[in-house]
């Protein structure tokens, strides 16, 4: 019975652990492989494609100033470039993420509800020369719990880890 004790004690933080890496992983993954969808669909068709935050019937866009990308995004085509969706335009719902399941929270740096990708690949007006930083924290905000996508105004888009220095986190 102790030894079974003993191996329980050992073996349940590291399954928590294991289990919370793999979900975030997995919610940062959605949105960079969507967001590298989004990019290449406005290669191959020619025409403007917009990743945003989901209202909340996951109908249309929350709005440029929302910064949380929790409560899931959609992938469309976005004929006249207005960052919403009009299908009676002609605008294609390509994909739709539902919002997450745990607490954790995907936050914007700058504060940005959605991206857009024109038909060159570049990210338009709302990414900034200095990029935009979508940030994914789990309820205990550590190095091993946080990860951030990082996107260019050039379309080029990597995952990061983050580093825990005595200001906080912060984006390697």
């Amino acid at each position: 019975m102790a030894i079974v004790a003993i191996l329980m004690a050992v073996a349940v933080p590291s399954y928590r652990y294991v289990t919370n890496a793999n979900r975030i992983a997995a919610e940062v993954n959605g949105l960079l492989g969507d967001m590298q969808f989004a990019r290449a669909e406005a290669l191959k068709e020619g025409q403007t494609v917009t990743v945003c935050v989901a209202n909340t019937g996951a109908t249309g866009c929350a709005g440029g100033a929302v910064s949380t990308w929790q409560n899931g995004w959609i992938v469309f085509s976005d004929l006249n470039a207005d960052h919403t969706v009009e299908t009676a335009s002609g605008d294609t719902i390509y994909r739709v993420q539902a919002p997450f399941t745990s607490t954790d929270t995907f936050v914007a740096n700058p504060a940005s509800g959605y991206v857009t990708f024109n038909r060159e690949g570049f990210t338009t007006a709302n990414v900034a020369a200095a990029g935009l930083l979508i940030s994914l924290h789990a309820v205990s905000a550590t190095s091993a719990s946080t990860r951030c996508l990082s996107i260019t105004f050039a379309g080029l888009m990597t995952v990061q880890t983050y580093n825990q220095t005595n200001n906080g986190l912060t984006c390697l």
